[in-house]
């Protein structure tokens, strides 16, 4: 079940430029910070310019490594968030305990968050409205290949059930989803879903703009 994310707090206190600008008022727009390609390091930058936003926790599972002062156990989470009207995010986050690591999972998302381009390119429907996608397109993570091909209205979302939760908090509503490789992994299935999607408009991530 989706969760809302909520605005930053009246104490945060920017550590980045683009930070200070927006809490300013000076940019008041995500889609000024898409246009002009700046590089987003802070999430309440997001949690300020995008209202009603979603998340859902796709996996937590405990991961070990071994280290010189021996076996180190961790929580991972897998975090999805999006606007449901064409922008979404994944990401992950370790942590001691289950709450530190899906807020760091969460924030990761937020910082991963990128514009979907929607449409109907459906050759059965036609409607030219924003339901589907606006053309096939390609994402790939690990051994996971996940195509995207749009679909007529009503269609539905026909895909596995992790990446059926990320194109749900996308905003598509009809849509194939054809995956190919290690799906059992949610990670890389939610990772190559969300690559896919990141590429319909892949040309507003050729070139960002850094020191911001």
């Amino acid at each position: 079940m989706a969760n809302r994310v909520e605005p930053p707090g009246e104490d945060w206190v920017p550590r980045t430029k683009l930070g200070m600008m927006v809490k300013q008022g000076i940019i008041f727009s995500y889609s000024d910070i898409l246009k002009n390609n700046y590089v987003v390091k802070e999430p309440e930058i997001v949690r300020a310019l995008v209202p009603n936003l979603e998340y859902e926790v796709l996996e937590v599972r405990l991961v070990q490594k071994m280290t010189d002062s021996g076996r180190r156990t961790k929580f991972r989470a897998l975090v999805v968030v999006g606007n449901r009207d064409g922008l979404i995010g994944v990401g992950t986050g370790k942590a001691k305990e289950v709450p530190s690591a899906i807020n760091k999972a969460l924030n990761n998302a937020l910082l991963n968050l990128t514009p979907v381009k929607r449409g109907c390119g459906s050759w059965e429907c036609g409607c030219g409205t924003n339901h589907s996608i606006a053309h096939v397109s390609k994402g790939s993570w690990g051994s996971v290949e996940v195509t995207l091909k749009p679909g007529p209205r009503g269609l539905g979302i026909v895909a596995g059930e992790t990446a059926k939760k990320v194109i749900e908090l996308a905003g598509v509503e009809d849509v194939w989803a054809i995956a190919f490789g290690e799906t059992r992994t949610p990670i890389s299935f939610a990772m190559a879903t969300y690559d896919a999607l990141r590429n319909t408009y892949s040309l507003v991530y050729k070139e960002r703009k850094e020191g911001v």
